[in-house]
């Protein structure tokens, strides 16, 4: 049986840059037998963490719960089920969305921080998975790593998830035309990267 690889998608809009990359990597997964599903951020209703931190209060590796009832658990049921993670986001304000941004803050349960404590720790420092982080920005797609925060908040987000980060799409230029699409090139790249997946 093949790998099951979940994608979290950050971008306000299907179809776009962001969007099409992930479908690439998904159906080159695909083609070598695994499972795919995507998980569209703006179909999931989320709240606002409030900063309570009850998730952080217990020790041990089991992740805290959070008391917001919501889509998180299921979400993450998914997730924690899964071989692969697609983590991906367009690049706004120089860092990911903030529906991206929403998800990453929701995961604090991965962190122990009891009150008295004087900073979190990560519950569990294994990293069973793989990630893929995928980025789209108007600026050329090598700066994104160095003039934007998106890579290190997708590599937070990966590591939180149990998951070490095995490539990256980054995607530049993205702000040329209203509805840019993605060269062959890039493309057959991200196929390529979800074919090594599987």
């Amino acid at each position: 049986m093949g790998s099951k690889v979940v994608a979290i998608v950050g971008s306000y809009r299907k179809g776009g840059m962001t969007d099409a990359a992930v479908d690439a990597i998904l159906q080159g997964a695909r083609e070598k037998g695994a499972e795919t599903e995507t998980i569209y951020l703006t179909e999931q209703h989320l709240e606002f963490c409030t900063n309570c931190r009850k998730c952080v209060q217990a020790s041990g590796a089991e992740r805290g719960k959070c008391v917001i009832d919501d889509d998180l658990e299921p979400i993450l049921s998914r997730i924690e089920a899964a071989d692969v993670l697609v983590l991906s986001s367009p690049v706004n304000f120089y860092n990911v969305t903030a529906q991206f941004r929403k998800f990453l803050e929701r995961l604090s349960g991965y962190f122990c921080w009891p009150w008295g404590q004087m900073s979190p720790k990560v519950r569990s420092k294994q990293r069973k998975r793989k990630a893929v982080l995928v980025a789209s920005a108007g600026m050329p797609g090598f700066l994104i790593p160095w003039a934007t925060g998106a890579g290190r908040a997708l590599r937070i987000a990966a590591g939180l998830l149990g998951a070490r980060p095995v490539a990256h799409l980054w995607i530049g230029l993205a702000a040329r035309e209203p509805h840019p699409s993605l060269s062959r090139r890039t493309l057959a790249r991200a196929r390529r990267i979800g074919m090594s997946l599987a």
